[in-house]
């Protein structure tokens, strides 16, 4: 899987995750904006031609359920970006946030502290 989500999609996608398996329905109850049903159902579509998202038939509803974890996901776009980026150095990353003070020395301690 090395294939990135539209802001759409990612929006529907994280709902998927939250609900874990679910009918159309309890997905577009999750999802986090007023985003319409068929609206919804369309992106689901896509998810699943992308490979992200199946779905099981019950009766003539369908259940979906994510085939990308959102661990597995959030890796892989880390990954992806940290070489674009950063030419693929999670020092040079992490540098640039400090210098940015997006991540402070405390937390740099703190993290070091739970690696060892």
């Amino acid at each position: 899987m090395n294939k990135e989500l539209t802001k759409a999609e990612e929006q529907v996608m994280q709902a998927i995750w939250k609900v874990g398996e679910g009918f159309a329905n309890e997905i577009v109850a999750a999802v986090e904006s007023d985003v319409a049903y068929n609206t919804v159902l369309t992106v689901v579509r896509v998810l699943e031609q992308k490979g992200f998202v199946a779905h099981e038939t019950f009766n003539r509803s369908n259940r979906y359920y994510p085939l990308v974890s959102r661990e597995q996901y959030m890796q892989q776009q880390l990954s992806s970006f940290t070489q674009r980026y950063f030419g693929s150095s999670a020092r040079s990353l992490v540098s640039f946030l400090v210098d940015r003070n997006e991540v402070t020395l405390e937390d740099l301690e703190s993290i070091t502290k739970e690696i060892e």
